[in-house]
């Protein structure tokens, strides 16, 4: 029986100074500093059942997040744990219909990042209840108790409850076998860390060189800055990888429809796999457009990093607007509405491919994405998940990699506990790395 009263929450404005080496630089975002609002659960269960959770940020505005988080808290604080999991479908509703703070909403925006925050420190907390890794957590559940975390609201025109139970009753054959799999053998990824837009070509060629080395075979770059610089550079990076290795290009939502569908033209004689935000994230029916346009190519476009909800994930579904279906842990409204996203990727038959260019998202997204395959899509056709070497030492628990493969996590709890040592040191502006930049670079804050 699960017990324990949230006794407090507690949230943290955490940077890191990744804007310095240009890590996590492209065409839209060229000076991010990976960051995050850092959520604690604590419970009078003792010092030793906490909840960690936490939303990527790029810096400036986690404050804001960090405010909307305490708005949040009221929710939370003096509840049950065994409260929550048991109704979590009506606790997801609470904190997404708050009836002043959905205004500033609702389910986007600051105050869901600040939802994916609070939702992942639960979910954290009742992993850790239950000593076992999140995904294990969820391979275990039963279909109808997976499904009562789920908010059906606005998407059972694309996927009932009814159907989203039979796709779950379905992947159960054969479930063992791949659970067994991919223990063994870890689940395939894509590395980023290579060809940041900020990186110069000497770094890009040694950071080749060394993935390769260590069994990378899918590589992504970062265009969309200058069509010939982006030339360049993709044709560098094919040299690189050489012809059989896959590659990726992510325009972090630079072009205007017909220009992204200009420039993808120009750079298809580089055999990539897909355009990954070719335009504004918001336009549906733009990325319909360029999908068709790019299927003749032999190029997917793929998206979903900064998709609000699982309503507008349902709308691309629906739109044939995407090819490859990227999920965020921390985007979304945690790991309740990305169980949503991926039943309805399933019954669309099209891949799911995780985002996890952030500080902690690899950590996170490899607990959903194993998930998925067990129980879910029962698939590894055409799937990938993101990996970034980025910031992995700040975390208690950080994600393995092995021959370019997630290695599934076996300690308790969703990988988002933070060293208390890394929280104190990069909280902003307060911690010492923070102060003592402020000091040297005259960084303003």
């Amino acid at each position: 029986m699960i017990t324990g009263k949230i006794t407090s929450l507690t949230v943290t404005d955490v940077r890191f100074p990744t804007s310095l080496g240009h890590h996590g630089s492209d065409a839209m975002h060229t000076d991010p500093d990976y960051s995050a609002a850092y959520v604690v659960i604590e419970t009078g269960a003792g010092d030793d059942l906490k909840g960690h959770g936490l939303t990527f940020t790029l810096g400036k505005g986690t404050e804001i997040v960090v405010c909307a988080v305490k708005a949040l808290s009221r929710h939370v604080v003096g509840r049950l744990l065994d409260d929550i999991v048991n109704n979590f479908r009506d606790f997801y509703r609470q904190l997404t219909s708050d009836g002043q703070l959905r205004w500033i909403g609702p389910e986007k925006g600051a105050v869901h990042l600040a939802t994916a925050a609070v939702l992942n420190a639960v979910w954290d907390l009742w992993a850790k209840k239950e000593k076992k890794p999140l995904w294990k957590l969820l391979v275990d559940m039963n279909p109808k108790q997976l499904l009562s975390c789920i908010d059906f609201r606005y998407i059972t025109d694309a996927l009932t409850e009814e159907e989203a139970c039979g796709i779950l009753e379905n992947a159960k054959q054969g479930q063992k076998a791949r659970e067994e799999y991919v223990l063994k053998n870890g689940y395939p990824a894509y590395t980023t860390s290579c060809a940041w837009l900020g990186y110069s070509d000497e770094q890009l060629q040694k950071l080749c060189t060394d993935a390769l080395k260590d069994g990378w075979t899918r590589f992504k770059v970062k265009v969309g800055a200058d069509k010939e610089d982006d030339k360049r550079r993709c044709k560098l990076m094919r040299q690189m990888i050489g012809p059989e290795n896959q590659l990726m290009l992510d325009a972090n939502q630079r072009w205007d429809v017909h220009e992204a569908i200009d420039w993808v033209s120009t750079l298809a004689e580089f055999k990539p796999v897909w355009i990954e935000e070719p335009t504004s994230p918001d336009d549906i029916l733009g990325h319909a457009t360029i999908s068709k346009a790019c299927a003749p190519l032999g190029i997917g476009v793929a998206t979903g990093e900064q998709c609000h909800n699982r309503v507008m994930f349902k709308q691309f579904l629906q739109a044939n607007a995407l090819q490859y279906l990227q999920i965020d842990s921390c985007r979304l409204g945690s790991v309740n509405e990305n169980l949503a996203v991926l039943l309805m990727a399933k019954k669309f038959n099209v891949p799911v491919c995780p985002h996890a260019g952030g500080v902690g998202l690899c950590e996170l997204v490899q607990h959903l994405i194993i998930f998925d395959y067990i129980s879910v899509s029962g698939s590894l056709e055409n799937r990938m998940c993101e990996y970034v070497d980025h910031l992995h030492e700040h975390f208690k628990y950080p994600v393995t990699i092995s021959r370019a493969a997630y290695i599934p996590p076996k300690d308790p709890g969703y990988s988002t506990e933070m060293k208390e040592g890394s929280v104190t040191q990069y909280q902003f502006p307060e911690g010492d790395v923070w102060q003592q930049l402020i000091f040297e670079k005259n960084i303003q804050v």
